[in-house]
């Protein structure tokens, strides 16, 4: 059955000595807003995470009907040959729309288009995110290193890789669960579960050698009794306090966070909130109500 009410989410987690999301435009620089500093990672980053986890770990991979239609898949499983393209992977499902909707999870949660032999369809996803934004200011780190191949056949010196990191980011994400558009999309409380297992699961599984230190340290689900109704902007009642300087922070130690406002903005509206549900990393210390409910993932 459809979900029928809506939800936020607020998810928080950190980055340590890597590149939580690099701007290919920008010699793969992790991305920053140079007015304020601030780090920022792209929705789509954060997608690519639950799909991969999804995939790798929990079974969406093509197989008992369970499925990621965003994926890259080579034709006839042969890489000399390339990968498919939207319509290629449309023919997986004999371009049937509804046969990819039932199968296919982030489209889902994610919505996206279908591009079919004779019209394209568009779902809109009913889980949306705005990007991601470091609570503090980061410094950019260029490292250089020499690589393990010499830069042609014969050099007695190996070639020099460069890199750029971050020392420290704390990001947060906020996002909705639309229920007027899960309707369209068939999105599910058994979907939404998913989500929330590959956001905090998936993000403690990337380990690739750019995306390794980062980790998942608060995760919090608010649904609301009647549709339509939501807060809003939750990422902007969180705060980093009891630190001197943004640029000195390397650890969840050197802060505390802040979530007086959120909590407020919760008490203010109790009336319309059905449950409010968390996890939180245990190095993480929080002043938590005793009426949310800790989510087991």
């Amino acid at each position: 059955m459809c979900i029928k009410k809506r939800s936020e989410i607020l998810f928080c987690y950190d980055v340590t000595d890597a590149n939580p999301n690099g701007d290919p435009l920008d010699e793969n620089k992790p991305r920053i807003d140079e007015e304020n500093k601030i780090n920022i990672v792209t929705d789509v980053r954060l997608k690519r995470t639950i799909r991969d986890y999804l995939y790798e770990y929990k079974g969406y991979n093509g197989q008992d009907g369970k499925d990621i239609f965003v994926r890259e898949i080579f034709l006839d499983n042969d890489p000399t040959k390339g990968i498919q393209d939207g319509k290629a992977r449309a023919k997986d499902y004999d371009n049937n729309a509804e046969n990819v909707l039932k199968e296919c999870i982030d489209i889902r949660l994610f919505g996206g288009v279908i591009p079919l032999d004779k019209d394209s369809i568009t779902y809109t996803g009913p889980v949306q995110f705005k990007m991601g934004r470091s609570l503090h200011k980061v410094e950019l780190k260029h490292i250089k290193g020499t690589g393990a191949f010499a830069s042609k056949a014969g050099a007695k010196q190996a070639t020099f890789r460069e890199e750029y990191i971050l020392p420290y980011s704390f990001i947060c994400f906020h996002g909705i669960i639309n229920e007027t558009a899960a309707k369209y999309t068939k999105l599910t409380e058994s979907d939404v579960n998913e989500l929330m297992d590959a956001l905090w699961n998936g993000t403690k599984n990337l380990i690739s050698r750019s995306k390794f230190g980062q980790m998942p340290r608060f995760l919090l689900k608010v649904t609301y009794k009647e549709p339509g109704f939501f807060i809003g902007d939750l990422d902007k009642k969180l705060k980093l306090t009891d630190y001197e300087n943004d640029f000195a922070i390397r650890s969840i130690k050197d802060f505390k966070l802040n979530i007086e406002e959120l909590k407020k903005a919760f008490d203010d509206n109790k009336e319309h909130i059905e449950k409010i549900e968390y996890k939180v990393d245990s190095d993480l210390e929080l002043n938590l109500p005793e009426d949310w409910k800790e989510m087991q993932l």
